[in-house]
């Protein structure tokens, strides 16, 4: 177990208690890191583990949801194949507002008004944009923004606004969309600054 002086951003600047991000695991990357997600690497471990700097986690949540605010939630779609990720978008969606689309992604979702499934977001968040790429390219063909979960072993082409965190992990995931629901709702006035999101991160998670 790492201390808080281990992790930047540690204690009371992070967005929740230290002891919760770290057992959800949001900051364990992979053992491959690329060029773009070097700027938000902390350290890597013995065992050859990127670990993501926490404090760029958490401010990168907070500047998402400040940015996620100023659209119609009907106009965000939340894109993901993992499976992992199919709970956590859906209640995040229920709570935000926001549009679902989990599983597979049908080519032509964005860019062919001819299909049932064609829809037209004003913005897109996706959780890996290799493991969704049809999404990324079909938003980037059309001059959609694309924010993303990144972990460090991700590229960044074609993403317009990163969050950094282990976007493999079923608890990380329940954290990440747990936070940022909350943020999300903070920022468009819905929560105080001081208040909490009432529903526990355990209903954001993914059943094994």
């Amino acid at each position: 177990m790492m201390s808080s002086s281990e992790i930047p951003g540690g204690g009371s600047s992070t967005l929740l208690p230290l002891d919760l991000a770290l057992s959800s695991g949001i900051h364990i990357g992979s053992m491959v890191k690329t060029k773009h997600m070097e700027q938000f690497i902390y350290k890597v471990r013995s065992d050859g583990v990127n670990i993501i700097n926490m404090l760029k986690i958490m401010e990168r949540i907070q500047i998402a949801a400040k940015f996620l605010v100023r659209y119609t939630p009907s106009d965000v779609y939340v894109v993901s194949s993992r499976v992992h990720a199919r709970k956590p978008i859906l209640k995040f969606c229920e709570v935000t507002g926001f549009k679902p689309i989990v599983g597979r992604f049908l080519p032509g979702t964005f860019t062919n008004p001819s299909l049932a499934t064609y829809v037209e977001p004003k913005v897109v968040l996706v959780v890996d944009p290799r493991a969704d790429e049809q999404a990324v390219i079909e938003a980037s063909k059309v001059g959609i923004p694309v924010v993303s979960l990144v972990d460090t072993d991700n590229s960044l082409s074609n993403v317009d606004l990163a969050i950094p965190c282990n976007n493999k992990g079923r608890k990380a995931l329940a954290m990440v969309f747990w936070l940022l629901a909350r943020e999300v709702l903070k920022a468009g006035g819905i929560l105080s600054s001081s208040e909490d999101l009432k529903i526990p991160v355990k209903e954001f998670e993914e059943e094994v």
